[in-house]
C-alpha cells in the first residue's frame, strides 16, 4: 500500500518569554531535512554563531536535531520515529538547549512531533478460537480482543467491522483511557445441528490518511447449552505498588461468579490485550491473585491498567479492569550535565563572570525530584541557579593567581527525597596570570667582599630577586643602573649578568686607589608593561700584601754612599741611626718588622724589631773597623710577607777624614760584585746546558753501541774483523801497535782544576810535551782495561815532588821560585789571582795551538789519533805522571825517573846563558779586593 506523508511544520517564538523557541515537525522526516532557522528566530548572525561556538546539548536524550553553523540550520540528524520516542503520550516534544560562548548564553528550544499514519492497526494474534453454547441466548455478549494501533488522534483506531453478520454484530465500548471495548453479540440463536462452526472476520480500521486496518480470524464452534455467564464482583479494580516491589508481589485479587454448576460453572482468570510489554510485568492466577512479574520503573510509567477476563468452561466470560498505580520512591540520583564551561580565567576577571553552566535533572517525582545545588567553601566563586535545572558559577570576589593559582570546583547537588540522594561533579579551573607584581629582591641592600689585584671577568656576588608572577611575567631581567664612582661609569668597575644577576668585576681593583663603591640593580620582569623594582649593592676591597715596605730613611742613592758616625767611646744602647719605612698597605699587611740581616760585626749593633731603632751592644773599640756595613731587612706581617733591605753604613771614627778615606771605593766595589755575579749565573746555566746535552748524547751513544754488540752477539753469523783503511791491528803487524786515548778536562782555575786521564785499549798512555817533542815511554799497567771497560780512574793527589822551571810558569805565576819549588819540596803555592788565572788559561791555549802546528811526519798532534806515520818512543805511565791545568809543570810518582826528568825539563825550559839569572818574580795584579787588603793594613 503506498504511504503517503502528510508534512506539518510550524515555528513558534517565545522569545518575548524566556527566550525560548519552539518548533514542531511530523515524524518520519527525511535526513538532512529542514526543521527551522535558529539562527535567524534568535536574532544571531551567523558569523557570530560560529565564533561563539553555538553546540547543542540534549543531556542524556539521544541527538536526534543537529546544527548547521555554516547556514545557521536545525537539520534532522536521524528519523524520528514518534512511536517509539513517546508512545502514547502526549504532546510528544524533544527538549534541549542550545548553548553560545564569549559570553555563555544558553537558548532553551522544544520541538513537537506530531504524529502521521504511519502505523495501521494489528491484533496480537492472527486467529481466535470461540465455543458458544447453543443455548446462548440473543444478546449474548463475547468479548473480542481489541487491535492495537501505535498512532494517536484521527491516525489511530477508530472502528472495527466484522463479516459475515449472519449472528453476530458488534458493539463497541469507550473506556476511560479512551481504548474502545469490543463485543461481539449474538443477535440470532445458534444451532449446532445446522452450523457447528463458524468462521468470521474481525477488521480494525484507523482514520488515517490513507486508511490502515488489521484483521483477525475468529473460528466459532458451537457447544452444548451453557446459559450462565461468569460474573465480576466489580467493574474496576484499584490497585497500587511501590516501584521497588520485588518480584512475586500480590498487586491485588479479582473475583468473578457463574450461576451455573459443574464444569460450566469452573472459572478460570487471564489478562486479556494489554499495552506491549505490560503482560511481562503481571501475572493472574486461578485464585484471581494479580502478582508482580518484573520491575517496575515510576519513571517510565506511573500507573498500568490492566483487562482481566473471567471464563468459564462453557466459554462464556466476562471481564473487567484492573488499575495500577506506581509509588515512587527516591531511587534516583539528581544527574549533573555541564552545558558549558571554561578551562582558565584571567585574574584580573571583574565579579559575576561566568565560568561554567550545567543542567541538573531528577526523574524522581515531587520532593524526590527537587533538587538543591551548591559548591565547596572558601573560594571566592558561587552558584546561582538561572532557571529551574540551569546553573551557572560564576565569581563573587577578586581572584589572585599568587595565592592560589588553581581552583576544584566542586559542585554537589541533592534532592529532598529520604533518604537524600546526591551527586557530585569536579571542575578544575586556572587562573591566568597577569602581570601584577613587581620583583622583589631577597634583601633590601648587598654588601659584598673582593680581594684587591682580582683577575678581570672574576665573579664577585650574586643578586637574587623573584617574581610572584608566572611565566614570562616572572621572568627576571637584572640590568646595572647608569651611575658614576669617582667620575668613571660604574659600568667600567662591574658589569652586572641579565640572566643569573651575578656581579662580575671588569678591572683589577686597587684597594690603596679605591677602598669601596656602591651601585644599583634593577631587576625587571617579562611582563607587558614590565615592572621593575632596584637594590644597591656595596662592594667593599679587602687590602692584599701586594706592596713591600718602602725605606724612607736612611735614602738610598745612587752615587753617593750616607754614612751613620759612632765615636770610639759610644756606650752600650748607643743610637747609631733608625730605620723609618712605611707599607702603603693596611691592616696586618702594613705591620712592620726589622732584622738586621748581614753586619760586618755582629756582636756590635742590633736592631729593634719594632722601632728600627740601629743601637750598639757593647762598647765600642779600636780594634772595631771604621768601616761597619749594616744589612737591615723591613718585612711586614703579611701572607705572604714582603720585605725590603737596606744597607746602612756606619763609620766607627772620631773624625771625618778618616771616614772620607774608608768609603771612597763602595760604589765601584758594589758595581763590580754585580757584574760578577751577573756573569757567574750566565755561565752556570750555559754549562748546566752543555753538560746536559752531552750526557743525553752520551747515554744515546752507548745504548746504540750495546744494542748492536747484543745483535752481534746474538747472531749466528761468523764475525769478520773489518779495519779501516791504512790501519793496523794489535799484533803488532802495522806501524802503530797499540791504540792510545787520553781525556783531560780543566777549568781557568788551577787551584780547583780536577783531571781525568781514560786508560788506552792496549794499557798505553800518549803524554805529548809542551815543547812539542814527542817523547813518550811505554808501560805496562797492572790490571788490563779490557777486564774493567767501565771501572772510573780516580785522580790521585798531587805528590810533593814538583818540577817547576821559570819557563814551564806561564804568567806571573810562572816566575822563578826558590830551590824549595824546584826541588819539589816546597809549601803548595799561593792561590792565583783572577787575573792569574786567566793569563794561565791564555798561555794553555797558547802552548797547544804552537804544540799542533810543530807536529811534523812521524809526531802525533791533537787532533790526530791514529796515524801510521807516528813512532812511539816513550809512553809515560799516566798514574806516574800528572798535568798540571794551567801550568807546564808534570808531576811524577817514579823516584828513578824524577831526577831525569826534571833535568830534561830544565835544558828545555831554560832560557840562554845570558838570560839564566833568576829576576825577582813580578808581583801579582792588584784586585779590588787586594786594594781593600792593603789599605787596612797601611792603615793599621
Amino acid at each position: 500500500m503506498r504511504r503517503q506523508v502528510l508534512l506539518f511544520f510550524s515555528v513558534l517564538c517565545l522569545s518575548a518569554v524566556l527566550g525560548q523557541v519552539s518548533y514542531s515537525i511530523p515524524e518520519e522526516m527525511a535526513k538532512g531535512s529542514l526543521v527551522g532557522n535558529i539562527a535567524q528566530d534568535l536574532g544571531l548572525d551567523v558569523k557570530r554563531l560560529q565564533a561563539r561556538r553555538a553546540r547543542i546539548h540534549t543531556g542524556d536524550s539521544a541527538e536526534h536535531i543537529q546544527l548547521n553553523k555554516e547556514k545557521g540550520l536545525l537539520i534532522i540528524k536521524e528519523r524520528i520515529d514518534r512511536e517509539a520516542l513517546c508512545g502514547q503520550t502526549t504532546p510528544c516534544a524533544l527538549h534541549f538547549q542550545i548553548a553560545l560562548e564569549s559570553p555563555i548564553e544558553i537558548f532553551p528550544i522544544t520541538v513537537e512531533i506530531t504524529d502521521i499514519n504511519d502505523n495501521a492497526p494489528s491484533f496480537q494474534k492472527d486467529e481466535k478460537n470461540i465455543e458458544i453454547s447453543e443455548s446462548a441466548v440473543i444478546g449474548s455478549k463475547f468479548m473480542l480482543e481489541k487491535a492495537l494501533d501505535p498512532d494517536i488522534g484521527l491516525n489511530g483506531l477508530q472502528s472495527y467491522t466484522l463479516k459475515p453478520s449472519d449472528n453476530f454484530m458488534l458493539k463497541l465500548h469507550s473506556q476511560s483511557d479512551g481504548v474502545k471495548k469490543v463485543e461481539m453479540i449474538l443477535q440470532k440463536p445458534l444451532d449446532r445441528e445446522k452450523q457447528e462452526f463458524a468462521s468470521l472476520l474481525l477488521t480494525a480500521v484507523d482514520g488515517g490518511e490513507p486508511q490502515r486496518s488489521g484483521t483477525m480470524q475468529i473460528h466459532i464452534t458451537v457447544l452444548d447449552a451453557n446459559d450462565n455467564a461468569p460474573v465480576f464482583t466489580q467493574t474496576v479494580y484499584k490497585a497500587s505498588v511501590k516501584e521497588d516491589s520485588p518480584k512475586g508481589t500480590i498487586i491485588t485479587k479479582v473475583s468473578a461468579t457463574d450461576a451455573d454448576k459443574g464444569s460450566n460453572g469452573e472459572i478460570s482468570y487471564i489478562i486479556s490485550n494489554s499495552m506491549i510489554g505490560t503482560s511481562n510485568l503481571f501475572h493472574i492466577n486461578e485464585d484471581g491473585h494479580l502478582i508482580l512479574n518484573g520491575p517496575i520503573d515510576f519513571e517510565k510509567a506511573r500507573n498500568y491498567e490492566i483487562d482481566i477476563e473471567a471464563v468459564d468452561r462453557g466459554g462464556l466470560s466476562d471481564s473487567s479492569k484492573v488499575i495500577i498505580d506506581v509509588g515512587d520512591i527516591n531511587d534516583n540520583s539528581p544527574v549533573i550535565n555541564m552545558i558549558s564551561s571554561s578551562n582558565s580565567v584571567g585574574e584580573d576577571s571583574p565579579s559575576n563572570t561566568v565560568v561554567a553552566v550545567m543542567s541538573v535533572n531528577d526523574p524522581d517525582s515531587e520532593e524526590n525530584g527537587k533538587v538543591r545545588c551548591v559548591i565547596n567553601k572558601y573560594i571566592p566563586f558561587t552558584i546561582t541557579s538561572t532557571s529551574s535545572n540551569i546553573y551557572s558559577i560564576v565569581t563573587d570576589s577578586d581572584l589572585d593567581r599568587e595565592r592560589a593559582s588553581e581552583y576544584n570546583i566542586t559542585v554537589a547537588c541533592s534532592d529532598e527525597g529520604v533518604p537524600s540522594l546526591s551527586s557530585s561533579v569536579t571542575l578544575t579551573l586556572q587562573i591566568s596570570d597577569v602581570n601584577d607584581n613587581a620583583p622583589v629582591f631577597e634583601r633590601s641592600s648587598y654588601e659584598a667582599y673582593i680581594v684587591e689585584n682580582n683577575t678581570p671577568g672574576l665573579s664577585i656576588f650574586t643578586v637574587k630577586a623573584t617574581d610572584a608572577d608566572w611565566n614570562q611575567n616572572a621572568r627576571v631581567s637584572y640590568i646595572l643602573e647608569e651611575s658614576s664612582v669617582n667620575g668613571v661609569p660604574v659600568s667600567s668597575y662591574v658589569s652586572v649578568s641579565a640572566d643569573s644577576g651575578i656581579i662580575h668585576a671588569v678591572r683589577s681593583f686597587d684597594y690603596e686607589q679605591i677602598k669601596d663603591f656602591h651601585f644599583r640593580v634593577k631587576a625587571q620582569d617579562g611582563g607587558s608593561p614590565p615592572l621593575s623594582s632596584n637594590v644597591t649593592v656595596k662592594i667593599l676591597m679587602q687590602d692584599q700584601n701586594d706592596n713591600p715596605p718602602q725605606v724612607l730613611y736612611p735614602v738610598q742613592t745612587g752615587g753617593s754612599v750616607v754614612a751613620e758616625m759612632v765615636p770610639r767611646s759610644a756606650d752600650v744602647g748607643y743610637l747609631v741611626t733608625k730605620v723609618v719605612a712605611v707599607d702603603v698597605d693596611s691592616g696586618q699587611n702594613a705591620w712592620l718588622s726589622y732584622k738586621l740581616q748581614k753586619a760586618t760585626d755582629r756582636a756590635l749593633f742590633e736592631v729593634g724589631l719594632q722601632n728600627g731603632e740601629i743601637r750598639t751592644i757593647r762598647q765600642v773599640s779600636d780594634k772595631d773597623a771604621v768601616k761597619q756595613r749594616l744589612t737591615v731587612i723591613v718585612e711586614d706581617n703579611g701572607q705572604p710577607s714582603r720585605s725590603a733591605t737596606v744597607m746602612v753604613n756606619v763609620a766607627v771614627a772620631d773624625s771625618f777624614p778618616e771616614v772620607l778615606s774608608e768609603f771612597t771605593d763602595f760604589p765601584h766595589d758594589k758595581e763590580y760584585n754585580d757584574n760578577l755575579t751577573f756573569y757567574l749565573v750566565l755561565a752556570l746555566a750555559v754549562v748546566s746546558f752543555l753538560f746536559i746535552t752531552c750526557l743525553v748524547v752520551i747515554i744515546s751513544v752507548r745504548i746504540y753501541r750495546w744494542r748492536q754488540s747484543r745483535i752481534l752477539y746474538h747472531s749466528n753469523l761468523p764475525v769478520i774483523p773489518y779495519y779501516p783503511p791504512r790501519y793496523s791491528d794489535t799484533l803488532g803487524t802495522g806501524t802503530l801497535q797499540h791504540v792510545y786515548n787520553y781525556e783531560v778536562c780543566r777549568t781557568t782555575d788551577s787551584r780547583k782544576s780536577d783531571c781525568k786521564f781514560g786508560r788506552a785499549g792496549s794499557q798505553n798512555v800518549l803524554i805529548m810535551d809542551p815543547s812539542s817533542t814527542g817523547t813518550m815511554q811505554r808501560m805496562q799497567s797492572e790490571k788490563s782495561i779490557l777486564d774493567e771497560p767501565d771501572s772510573p780512574l780516580e785522580q790521585k793527589p798531587p805528590n810533593n815532588d814538583w818540577r817547576f822551571t821559570q819557563g814551564q810558569r806561564p804568567g806571573p805565576s810562572g816566575a822563578t821560585g826558590g830551590p824549595e819549588v824546584a826541588m819539589g819540596t816546597g809549601p803548595w803555592p799561593q792561590p792565583p789571582t783572577e787575573a792569574e788565572q786567566l793569563q794561565a788559561l791564555m798561555a794553555a791555549a797558547n802552548e797547544v795551538s804552537e804544540a799542533t802546528a810543530t807536529l811534523g811526519p812521524g809526531t802525533m798532534g791533537l787532533s790526530t789519533r791514529y796515524s801510521p806515520q807516528f813512532t812511539l818512543q816513550h809512553v809515560p805511565d799516566y798514574r806516574q805522571n800528572v798535568y798540571i791545568p794551567g801550568s807546564t809543570a808534570t808531576l811524577t810518582s817514579n823516584p828513578q825517573q824524577q831526577q831525569a826528568t826534571a833535568q830534561q825539563a830544565t835544558q828545555q825550559a831554560l832560557p840562554p846563558p845570558q838570560a839564566s839569572a833568576q829576576p825577582e818574580p813580578p808581583k801579582a795584579a792588584q784586585t779590588p779586593a787586594s786594594k781593600k787588603k792593603s789599605t787596612k793594613k797601611e792603615k793599621k
